[in-house]
């Protein structure tokens, strides 16, 4: 389902989440869901996911994890400020000790000069420790790609958070 350099790097991530006993939480917002899909597209996932969060309209992201709807209206859904307060209360509404967010234009409409088809802002939590925050220009690769290339991303943040 998922290409085999991210099935590799989701059992990866899974097995050092594991050595840790840390469990996971994604707040998903333009890639409904896939980061969660391509954890628990390996089998035994469920000792390290505790939870995926799809968060695609603000009003999901007001309802389901808490983000502040000025959050959203001063800076908009694909800021740090939004993906940092989604990967926060997805810790903080989830068993998990690890979170990350990911908030972006996936075109192939909906981007501005201000912020261009293939931007992803991604933020990682970490219960009782920092959040972190990471801005991905992808530029207009096509949605398919820009999903793709964020949920490569994720990953990578989440494993980063792991060492």
């Amino acid at each position: 389902m998922f290409p085999n350099d991210v099935e590799t790097a989701a059992r990866a991530l899974l097995d050092r989440a594991r050595g840790r006993g840390w469990m996971i939480a994604t707040a998903e917002s333009c890639t409904g869901g896939l980061v969660a899909g391509a954890l628990t597209e390996i089998a035994g996932s469920s000792d390290v996911v505790d939870r995926g969060f799809v968060t695609y309209s603000n009003a999901a992201k007001i309802e389901l994890l808490g983000v502040d709807a000025a959050l959203t209206e001063r800076h908009g859904a694909v800021s740090q400020e939004v993906a940092r307060a989604m990967a926060e209360s997805a810790v903080r509404r989830s068993n998990a000790a690890l979170s990350v967010a990911i908030t972006g234009i996936a075109g192939p409409g909906g981007g501005s000069v201000e912020k261009p088809v293939g931007l992803v802002w991604f933020a990682t939590a970490v219960r009782d420790g920092e959040t972190q925050s990471v801005r991905c220009a992808f530029g207009d690769i096509g949605r398919s790609a820009v999903r793709t290339a964020a949920v490569r991303q994720a990953l990578e943040l989440l494993s980063s958070r792991l060492t």
